[in-house]
């Protein structure tokens, strides 16, 4: 294959995707239920917290990132935190417990009641984003998944799970920062009544 071909295939398959998660209603249900609880999180008070590795860890940044800065309007910012942004409470909790600890701690120190937590991995199966996930139904958040095909171990402890449907991880990422670009519109229009 040569690079054009290359570049074409990756975006024919990232559009093919796209217009799979297009045509299932269960899952564009599902990112509209997220959304609703994003909205009502923060018009109470609430905060989103959110968690990956890697590029997951990427697309945590960049949606907190579209709360706490702006979508498409100057308007007021939302809590929202990214729990791997402060590298050294990263590095010091992986050193003195466990990197599969890093998430959990971050939740058990800021998570409240109400509050949303979304973890992301593609397989759903990263152990800190899993044990995350597990402490915040412990402390009675809301939990959100982003992970790929099967949902792997997330798919049994998420509130809401959007599981996209491949097996291919960059593909996968690509939905999942579509998916967080799509609830940040919704959140930004139902609490700042726009219509960008």
């Amino acid at each position: 294959m040569d690079k054009k071909q290359l570049i074409t295939q990756a975006i024919e398959n990232s559009v093919s995707l796209k217009n799979t998660i297009l045509g299932h209603e269960a899952t564009l249900s599902t990112i509209e239920k997220i959304a609703d609880e994003v909205v009502s999180a923060f018009k109470s008070g609430k905060k989103v917290l959110l968690c990956g590795n890697g590029g997951s860890a990427a697309d945590a940044q960049h949606i907190a990132a579209e709360f706490t800065g702006r979508y498409y309007i100057d308007r007021e910012p939302l809590h929202a935190e990214a729990l791997h942004a402060n590298t050294s409470f990263l590095t010091a909790v992986a050193n003195d417990y466990s990197y599969d600890e890093v998430y959990a701690r971050g939740v058990k120190g800021m998570g409240k009641e109400g509050d949303v937590l979304i973890g992301i991995s593609t397989s759903g199966n990263s152990k800190n984003v899993v044990k995350a996930l597990e402490m915040a139904r412990e402390k009675k958040m809301i939990t959100v998944g982003l992970t790929g095909q099967d949902g792997g171990n997330m798919k049994n402890i998420c509130t809401y799970l959007v599981a996209v449907p491949s097996k291919d991880t960059p593909r996968i990422q690509e939905s999942h920062i579509l998916i967080g670009h799509i609830i940040a519109e919704i959140v930004e229009k139902e609490i700042f009544n726009t219509h960008a």
